[in-house]
């Protein structure tokens, strides 16, 4: 394996808030992965990237700097192997990925993708949707603010005014969901997945998950996510779900490589286990 030359590409900081630490952990643990396989790994910045220092035809990323996604597309065009594929990234960004999975019979909130300078008083009332959550639609999460939770109709006209004040041009309005909420892991074509209860992130796989919500079952969340991950087209994944009372689970957040804080040594394990199958695969491919 020593031969195997690979390209590390970090998160830009201003797309990890108040998470850089962990982005770096999960990554720098992939690379060291990697390396105890035999394979030469070299890390680069997002800024690196997109003035062309990297010559490696095997990418493992973190990116979501609009020019490093656009980059990643081109060289997989050329027959780069890329992990996360850019046009998966891509589809992270909030307004494609509520569009992709409600196309595509995700289960989903109920959304509404508007422009930041409309008027959605009138909308959001004849829709009977009050508390909801408005999300910045444009791009990849920058800050704490692209999330914002909002009560009734008039605050929400009020932060779309400053989501627009602040240069956001779309946005997506999820309703707001009432039930369990589930942070998940997982990565395709493996084994690994792995949730917890957000309402107790220090126990994962928690059973009072079940008890309030009786139709819980965790082959299910699985599943979910698996058909979400194939359909953004992304690989390695994380987010959140909602599980209502009544059992039925809908995906409220998908990401493009989480930090997988509370599963980090085994999820690089898995990540790297991932990466090294799809080299082989790809060079069996080249070799018919």
């Amino acid at each position: 394996m020593a031969d195997i030359k690979i390209a590390g590409v970090m998160r830009a900081g201003i797309f990890s808030p108040n998470h850089i630490g962990n982005d770096s952990a999960i990554f720098n643990l992939v690379a060291e992965q990697l390396r105890k396989r035999g394979c030469e790994v070299n890390v680069y910045s997002e800024e690196q990237f997109i003035s062309g220092a990297v010559s490696e035809n095997t990418i493992f990323n973190m990116c979501r700097e609009p020019r490093s996604i656009e980059l990643l597309q081109k060289l997989e065009d050329r027959g780069a192997l890329v992990i996360n594929s850019g046009y998966g990234i891509e589809n992270c960004i909030r307004e494609r990925m509520a569009r992709i999975l409600l196309g595509n019979n995700i289960p989903y909130p109920e959304s509404i993708v508007v422009s930041t300078d409309e008027a959605i008083r009138d909308r959001l009332t004849k829709s009977h949707i009050s508390r909801c959550w408005i999300k910045r639609g444009d791009s990849h999460t920058m800050h704490n603010e692209d999330v914002t939770y909002v009560r009734h109709p008039e605050e929400a006209q009020e932060i779309l005014q400053e989501y627009f004040l602040r240069g956001i041009k779309r946005a997506v309005i999820n309703r707001h969901l009432e039930g369990e909420l589930i942070k998940f892991y997982g990565i395709a074509g493996t084994s690994f997945f792995y949730w917890l209860s957000a309402s107790n992130s220090s126990s994962s796989r928690r059973a009072a998950s079940r008890q309030s919500a009786p139709g819980f079952d965790e082959q299910k969340l699985k599943a979910l996510c698996s058909a979400a991950a194939e359909v953004l087209d992304i690989n390695v994944y994380g987010g959140d779900c909602v599980v209502e009372p009544d059992g039925i689970m809908r995906i409220i957040d998908f990401d493009d490589w989480p930090s997988f804080a509370p599963c980090r040594q085994d999820a690089a394990t898995n990540i790297a286990k991932f990466i090294m199958s799809s080299i082989k695969e790809r060079t069996k491919a080249g070799n018919r």
